[in-house]
């Protein structure tokens, strides 16, 4: 079941966002949560890290594995997802470093590195809630449309487009990966429960087209959110009405 919330702007989708893991961290202290990255989450981590600071929303418990991350980036690189995620929120809460779990990028043999990131997070207990935005082309995490997508955490090749929509964290375009870790649709659709975040007219096509939609598509990996029982959408005016 798809529940739709429509907020006034960006500040107001990030608040409503923010009191669902808030008041999930509350009833489920060692609650495991599935991040995000990209700049459509970062209100959202902004309002975790004000109830840390100003209510003393504690963190000390919780576990969380990120969806993806660049292939070759090192975690100091600043625009590696593990960057983004200490500047954004670990830095700021009181998270243990070792409930922190971001794909490695440098492993060594990433085939063998992606089975373990499965296991890590089974061994954990499964994800409970977990983040996410979409793409304009309709990825999540970085499933790309394609013929066919992988259900567990693997190597994927990013399209041109997200290359292009993703240089904006870099240099040049030429400064971009070609390849990330990513979290597979078996992998997200296995969370208990999904939270959606989308906000921006340039993101309206997509979800008008996902709302809208009874079917699912490899071509558009977000409608695999259909079969989930308990998905959250939180979007802006803008991203609702175009």
């Amino acid at each position: 079941m798809m529940k739709i919330f429509v907020e006034k702007d960006y500040e107001a989708m990030s608040k409503k966002a923010a009191e669902i893991f808030i008041e999930a961290i509350k009833e489920k202290p060692n609650i495991i949560l599935g991040l995000a990255t990209g700049s459509t989450p970062i209100g959202l981590y902004k309002e975790l890290i004000r109830a840390h600071k100003e209510e003393g929303l504690d963190f000390s418990k919780v576990t969380t594995f990120n969806l993806d991350e660049y292939i070759g980036l090192s975690p100091d690189h600043p625009s590696s997802y593990e960057y983004f995620m200490r500047e954004e929120l670990f830095n700021h809460i009181n998270i243990p470093r070792e409930n922190i779990h971001i794909p490695d990028g440098l492993a060594e043999n990433i085939e063998e590195y992606c089975k373990k990131y499965e296991e890590m997070i089974d061994k954990a207990g499964g994800i409970d809630i977990q983040l996410l935005g979409v793409g304009e082309n309709g990825h999540i995490a970085f499933n790309e449309p394609d013929e066919s997508l992988s259900l567990g955490t693997t190597i994927v090749e990013l399209t041109e487009n997200t290359i292009e929509v993703n240089s904006r964290f870099f240099q040049s375009v030429e400064e971009v990966p070609r390849t990330a870790i990513s979290m597979g649709i078996g992998s997200i659709l296995k969370a208990k429960k999904i939270v959606l975040l989308a906000n921006g007219k340039r993101k309206a096509p997509v979800i008008k087209k996902l709302l809208s939609t009874d079917r699912v598509s490899t071509k558009f990996p977000v409608s695999f959110l259909l079969l989930h029982p308990d998905v959250t959408v939180i979007v802006d005016e803008e991203a609702y009405n175009g």
